[in-house]
């Protein structure tokens, strides 16, 4: 979920390049998914790829986009957005809206996938949250709530699934380059490249990269956890 935008990109090319076959799931940017698609089915003509097109704000669209999945053995959750405002800045729109992105419409979504996950028998969801899920942060008040909710949701739902073979984890990323932060100013990012412990900002590659470890077998052990990706930022 999520393939169009910069992690979720990320972590589209590095699961095709170890074999999975994916469903690509966009709103509003096709063209990127697009591209995906022609190179992923160029590079890898022997797994499969699809487009799955799903505005996660309409509800009344989850029927249609789940009546096209079919074998499932893994989810990862990397659709996302935010907004820089104090919260009494945050219309009812905007919260309506980044909550459904965020935690209604992926449960809703996993409440339907769970039976596909468990025939796997090592089934994976995977969220890719926010370290401001584990810390807060001003000015994105309501997006740390729903990324808070998104941990609060992992920790729960992987009690009551684990018998079935289905783990639930989180990454939560610091401060990744993509462009929701190209808003900084160069000034902005230096200052916040000094407030990171390792000094810089971190890269998709280095998300993908968890991810690519939650979806392996070995993996099976470990379920209901937030894996913190920040270089030290906020912890």
């Amino acid at each position: 979920m999520g393939a169009s935008g910069d992690i979720g990109t990320g972590i589209a090319q590095e699961l095709a390049g170890k074999g999975w076959s994916l469903y690509l799931h966009y709103h509003s940017n096709s063209k990127s998914v697009a591209n995906q698609l022609q190179d992923y089915q160029e590079r890898y003509p022997k797994q499969d790829f699809y487009a799955v097109p799903l505005d996660m704000t309409k509800e009344e669209e989850i029927p249609l986009f789940l009546k096209s999945l079919y074998q499932l053995d893994a989810v990862v959750f990397a659709s996302g957005f935010t907004t820089y405002q104090l919260l009494t800045e945050v219309s009812s729109m905007d919260m309506d809206r980044m909550w459904a992105v965020h935690v209604k419409t992926p449960i809703v979504l996993i409440q339907h996938m769970q039976d596909k996950l468990a025939r796997s028998r090592h089934g994976r969801i995977i969220f890719i949250s926010s370290i401001y899920g584990e810390t807060g942060s001003a000015m994105e008040v309501f997006y740390s709530t729903t990324k808070g909710a998104q941990l609060a949701f992992v920790k729960a739902y992987s009690k009551e699934i684990a018998s079935l073979g289905i783990t639930v984890n989180a990454i939560s990323p610091g401060a990744i380059a993509t462009k929701m932060n190209q808003e900084f100013t160069s000034t902005e990012v230096t200052e916040l490249e000094n407030e990171i412990p390792i000094g810089r900002l971190g890269s998709v590659s280095e998300i993908s990269f968890w991810v690519t470890q939650l979806v392996d077998k070995r993996s099976a052990y470990m379920t209901g956890q937030s894996i913190v990706v920040s270089g030290g930022w906020l912890k």
